[in-house]
């Protein structure tokens, strides 16, 4: 197609590419193949010209025996109601103002659902129809994402009847008769709302964490850390609520890097860790900081990063587990918990740049070891390391 840029005669016309079509897509660089969800392009005859790789998938229809084919025929749709989808929408012979159809849920032969968006493309707004574009869209993952979503709802829910019902059970029989308890009564029924108030609150920052994680919003505020001092302070309390001292073993190896990282979130990872190994493992709780090359880019030197592992000697996690210990809702035995925890660990360690893996110990048990990138900012790199 060629443009005039003047009026006068024997003015310099200008040739102009053709615009890319729907079935061009090589002019703009794009292999169809490669695009994520399922492409079905129709001339205005109504045949099928193009049919990319995630439509044959999605389809289930190799794409040598849908080129060319009434792309009715080629993608025989029904609407949830079993009414076949082209007769209803006749995007050939149907209203000429209609320029698509939005995304709906609709049925392959099988009963096999999934989302379709059309597309009209016309010479001039009201002509003829030049391309039909449909979109396919497995529901696989939006399904697995609801069910995800009712999980959560379903242990969240159950989690905090528990600890909802003591409260106000204790909370209502203290004000109804609280002249007939003595002192030491009172004591423990107030304990027992502070401990299941507690409970509540973490259930919902770890309900903030998933989202934040989910959504990629979760925020790392960097600072130096002393990841041995901070090992310490958690053994210290474990020791302090009553567990022997001999049971833990924190080994460094000296010098460890400059770690920058959340000291908060790191003292969450450290204190979902440390209670896994406690209370689902055996014998002594061993915990190890090493220095370690980069955990994503090992180019930058075997110092740029710190490794910490937290072994035990319990059973340990059994093989065909492992690949599912950083889900939602993963739990190693029946005590309790909410199955969140370790889901949240990975994502803040992958905040930080870092990686996390779970393996068996030595000694029999679980063994899970992550590893932090250094992080200083780039004001912190370029100081002397005694002005840290």
């Amino acid at each position: 197609m060629s443009v005039g840029t003047g009026s006068a005669p024997g003015a310099r016309r200008v040739a102009r590419p053709p615009a890319p079509r729907p079935g061009d897509l090589g002019d703009l660089g794009i292999d169809p193949d490669q695009l994520p969800d399922g492409l079905v392009v129709a001339d205005e005859q109504g045949r099928v010209i193009c049919f990319n790789r995630a439509a044959v998938r999605i389809a289930a229809l190799p794409a040598e025996q849908a080129l060319g084919r009434r792309i009715e025929s080629a993608l025989p749709l029904q609407d949830l109601d079993g009414r076949h989808w082209w007769q209803l929408t006749d995007p050939y012979g149907g209203l000429a103002i209609r320029n698509g159809q939005p995304e709906r849920n609709l049925l392959l032969p099988g009963g096999r659902e999934v989302l379709v968006a059309a597309r009209y493309v016309r010479t001039r707004p009201t002509g003829p129809l030049r391309r039909l574009v449909v979109t396919l869209r497995d529901t696989e993952a939006r399904r697995r994402t609801e069910r995800s979503h009712a999980e959560l709802i379903a242990t969240v829910a159950h989690e905090l009847r528990s600890p909802l019902t003591s409260v106000k059970g204790f909370t209502a029989t203290l004000l109804r008769k609280w002249e007939r308890f003595t002192d030491d009564q009172k004591r423990l029924m107030l304990e027992t709302v502070d401990a299941d108030a507690d409970r509540v609150t973490r259930l919902i920052a770890e309900l903030l964490d998933i989202s934040r994680i989910d959504s990629g919003r979760l925020e790392v505020r960097r600072q130096p850390v002393d990841i041995g001092a901070a090992v310490g302070r958690h053994i210290q309390a474990y020791v302090a609520a009553g567990q022997p001292a001999d049971r833990f073993l924190l080994r460094i190896q000296h010098p460890l890097p400059d770690l920058w990282a959340d000291p908060d979130k790191i003292d969450q990872v450290l204190s979902n860790l440390l209670e896994n190994a406690v209370r689902h493992g055996e014998g002594t709780v061993t915990i190890d900081l090493t220095p370690a090359p980069s955990p994503r880019e090992p180019e930058h030197g075997e110092h740029a990063a710190t490794s910490v592992t937290v072994s035990d000697e319990g059973p340990g996690i059994p093989e065909d587990s492992m690949n599912r210990v950083f889900t939602r809702f993963w739990r190693g035995s029946k005590r309790g918990g909410t199955g969140l925890g370790l889901y949240i660990v990975k994502g803040i360690v992958e905040a930080h740049g870092g990686t996390i893996t779970v393996g068996r110990a030595r000694a029999g048990g679980a063994q899970f070891r992550f590893t932090l990138p250094v992080g200083a900012p780039a004001f912190a790199r370029d100081l002397p390391r005694t002005a840290r």
